[in-house]
Protein backbone atom coordinates (compact mmCIF):
# COMPACT_ATOMS: atom_id res chain seq x y z
CA UNK A 1 0.00 0.00 0.00
CA UNK A 2 1.25 3.72 -0.58
CA UNK A 3 1.59 6.14 1.90
CA UNK A 4 0.87 9.37 0.83
CA UNK A 5 2.62 12.52 2.24
CA UNK A 6 1.12 15.68 3.66
CA UNK A 7 0.78 17.97 1.02
CA UNK A 8 1.62 21.55 1.39
CA UNK A 9 0.75 24.56 -1.02
CA UNK A 10 1.22 28.04 -1.24
CA UNK A 11 -0.77 30.61 -2.34
CA UNK A 12 1.27 33.37 -2.96
CA UNK A 13 -0.09 36.97 -3.89
CA UNK A 14 0.73 40.84 -2.52
CA UNK A 15 -3.12 40.33 -1.85
CA UNK A 16 -2.87 44.94 -1.43
CA UNK A 17 -5.96 44.75 -0.76
CA UNK A 18 -7.39 40.89 -0.71
CA UNK A 19 -10.19 40.31 -2.95
CA UNK A 20 -13.62 38.14 -2.94
CA UNK A 21 -11.86 36.08 -5.76
CA UNK A 22 -8.75 35.79 -3.54
CA UNK A 23 -10.98 33.95 -0.55
CA UNK A 24 -12.98 31.62 -3.28
CA UNK A 25 -9.40 30.52 -4.65
CA UNK A 26 -8.07 29.89 -0.78
CA UNK A 27 -11.85 28.21 -0.09
CA UNK A 28 -11.40 25.90 -2.95
CA UNK A 29 -7.71 25.42 -2.62
CA UNK A 30 -7.42 24.28 0.97
CA UNK A 31 -9.90 21.49 -0.39
CA UNK A 32 -6.86 20.04 -2.33
CA UNK A 33 -4.54 20.02 0.28
CA UNK A 34 -3.53 19.18 3.70
CA UNK A 35 -2.25 22.89 4.46
CA UNK A 36 -2.43 25.95 2.32
CA UNK A 37 -0.39 28.48 2.92
CA UNK A 38 -0.97 32.25 1.94
CA UNK A 39 2.19 34.17 1.14
CA UNK A 40 2.01 37.91 1.73
CA UNK A 41 4.79 38.15 -1.21
CA UNK A 42 6.00 41.93 -1.90
CA UNK A 43 6.34 42.86 -5.63
CA UNK A 44 8.86 46.20 -5.85
CA UNK A 45 6.65 46.88 -9.38
CA UNK A 46 3.51 47.65 -7.40
CA UNK A 47 2.68 50.55 -5.09
CA UNK A 48 0.99 49.39 -2.01
CA UNK A 49 -1.07 50.62 0.10
CA UNK A 50 -0.94 48.08 3.16
CA UNK A 51 1.99 47.14 4.89
CA UNK A 52 2.45 43.84 4.96
CA UNK A 53 1.71 43.56 8.08
CA UNK A 54 -1.39 44.85 7.74
CA UNK A 55 -2.43 42.58 4.97
CA UNK A 56 -1.77 39.67 6.99
CA UNK A 57 -3.98 41.12 9.97
CA UNK A 58 -6.63 41.41 7.72
CA UNK A 59 -6.11 37.92 5.49
CA UNK A 60 -5.83 35.89 9.44
CA UNK A 61 -8.88 37.75 10.28
CA UNK A 62 -10.95 36.32 6.91
CA UNK A 63 -9.94 32.74 7.40
CA UNK A 64 -9.70 32.21 10.53
CA UNK A 65 -12.17 29.17 11.42
CA UNK A 66 -10.14 27.25 8.20
CA UNK A 67 -8.15 24.98 10.07
CA UNK A 68 -5.80 24.23 7.37
CA UNK A 69 -4.97 27.62 6.40
CA UNK A 70 -2.39 29.91 7.18
CA UNK A 71 -0.67 33.32 6.86
CA UNK A 72 3.06 33.99 6.34
CA UNK A 73 4.42 37.44 5.38
CA UNK A 74 7.73 37.00 2.68
CA UNK A 75 10.21 38.13 1.13
CA UNK A 76 12.47 36.74 -2.22
CA UNK A 77 11.55 34.67 -5.01
CA UNK A 78 8.17 32.87 -4.45
CA UNK A 79 9.56 28.86 -5.35
CA UNK A 80 12.16 29.89 -2.37
CA UNK A 81 9.59 30.83 0.03
CA UNK A 82 7.47 27.40 -1.17
CA UNK A 83 10.59 25.43 -0.20
CA UNK A 84 11.27 27.02 2.62
CA UNK A 85 7.66 25.97 4.04
CA UNK A 86 7.77 22.35 2.57
CA UNK A 87 5.39 22.80 0.03
CA UNK A 88 5.27 20.98 -3.28
CA UNK A 89 2.87 23.18 -5.09
CA UNK A 90 1.64 26.76 -5.89
CA UNK A 91 -1.87 27.97 -6.25
CA UNK A 92 -2.19 30.39 -8.57
CA UNK A 93 -5.51 31.84 -9.53
CA UNK A 94 -6.41 32.38 -13.47
CA UNK A 95 -9.22 35.25 -14.46
CA UNK A 96 -8.34 34.91 -17.95
CA UNK A 97 -5.47 34.65 -21.06
CA UNK A 98 -3.28 36.93 -19.80
CA UNK A 99 -3.09 35.59 -16.41
CA UNK A 100 -2.87 32.23 -18.13
CA UNK A 101 0.15 33.92 -20.42
CA UNK A 102 2.13 35.64 -17.16
CA UNK A 103 1.15 32.87 -15.15
CA UNK A 104 2.73 29.76 -17.23
CA UNK A 105 6.10 31.91 -17.31
CA UNK A 106 6.24 32.24 -13.91
CA UNK A 107 5.13 28.72 -13.29
CA UNK A 108 7.84 27.18 -15.72
CA UNK A 109 10.73 29.21 -13.98
CA UNK A 110 9.39 28.07 -10.53
CA UNK A 111 9.36 24.40 -11.58
CA UNK A 112 12.86 24.56 -13.97
CA UNK A 113 14.18 26.66 -11.06
CA UNK A 114 13.03 25.58 -7.61
CA UNK A 115 11.39 22.29 -8.66
CA UNK A 116 7.79 23.54 -7.59
CA UNK A 117 4.70 22.48 -9.58
CA UNK A 118 2.05 25.15 -9.78
CA UNK A 119 -1.42 24.29 -9.87
CA UNK A 120 -4.06 26.63 -12.00
CA UNK A 121 -7.46 27.37 -10.62
CA UNK A 122 -9.83 29.19 -12.73
CA UNK A 123 -11.75 31.96 -11.03
CA UNK A 124 -15.10 31.87 -10.38
CA UNK A 125 -17.81 34.24 -12.78
CA UNK A 126 -18.60 36.86 -10.69
CA UNK A 127 -14.80 37.47 -9.31
CA UNK A 128 -13.23 37.03 -13.38
CA UNK A 129 -13.08 41.16 -13.63
CA UNK A 130 -12.06 41.59 -10.11
CA UNK A 131 -8.44 42.84 -9.17
CA UNK A 132 -6.58 44.64 -6.24
CA UNK A 133 -5.37 47.21 -8.40
CA UNK A 134 -8.82 48.04 -10.29
CA UNK A 135 -10.29 48.26 -6.72
CA UNK A 136 -8.22 50.72 -5.54
CA UNK A 137 -8.51 52.77 -8.40
CA UNK A 138 -12.54 52.90 -7.50
CA UNK A 139 -12.02 53.61 -4.30
CA UNK A 140 -9.27 56.25 -4.57
CA UNK A 141 -11.26 58.08 -7.16
CA UNK A 142 -14.63 58.34 -4.90
CA UNK A 143 -16.70 55.20 -5.91
CA UNK A 144 -16.90 53.88 -2.29
CA UNK A 145 -19.81 52.52 -1.92
CA UNK A 146 -19.79 50.03 0.66
CA UNK A 147 -22.70 47.85 -0.25
CA UNK A 148 -21.15 47.92 -4.04
CA UNK A 149 -17.70 47.22 -3.17
CA UNK A 150 -18.54 44.17 -1.00
CA UNK A 151 -19.36 42.21 -4.22
CA UNK A 152 -15.63 42.91 -4.88
CA UNK A 153 -13.90 42.75 -1.66
CA UNK A 154 -14.89 41.68 2.33
CA UNK A 155 -16.89 44.91 3.89
CA UNK A 156 -13.98 45.03 6.63
CA UNK A 157 -11.35 45.33 3.96
CA UNK A 158 -13.37 48.12 1.88
CA UNK A 159 -13.64 49.80 4.87
CA UNK A 160 -9.92 49.77 5.82
CA UNK A 161 -9.08 50.71 1.86
CA UNK A 162 -11.06 53.55 2.14
CA UNK A 163 -9.71 54.75 5.68
CA UNK A 164 -6.27 54.24 4.91
CA UNK A 165 -6.80 56.29 1.45
CA UNK A 166 -7.91 58.96 3.13
CA UNK A 167 -5.00 59.10 4.87
CA UNK A 168 -2.64 58.99 2.06
CA UNK A 169 -4.69 62.06 0.45
CA UNK A 170 -4.47 64.02 3.70
CA UNK A 171 -0.54 63.16 3.85
CA UNK A 172 -0.34 64.04 0.14
CA UNK A 173 -2.45 67.74 1.00
CA UNK A 174 -0.07 68.23 3.77
CA UNK A 175 2.83 67.49 1.88
CA UNK A 176 1.62 69.76 -0.88
CA UNK A 177 1.19 72.82 1.72
CA UNK A 178 4.90 72.98 2.69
Amino acid sequence: MERRCKLIAVFPGTFDPITNGHLDIIKRGRQLVNELIVGIGRNPEKRMIFTPEERVEMIRELVAGMENVRVEDYEGLTFEFAQAMNAKVIIRGIRDTLDLRSELQTANTNLIVGNVETVFLMTSDQYALTSSTLIKQIVDLGGYDPERLSRLVPLSVAQRLRRRLDELAAERESAADW
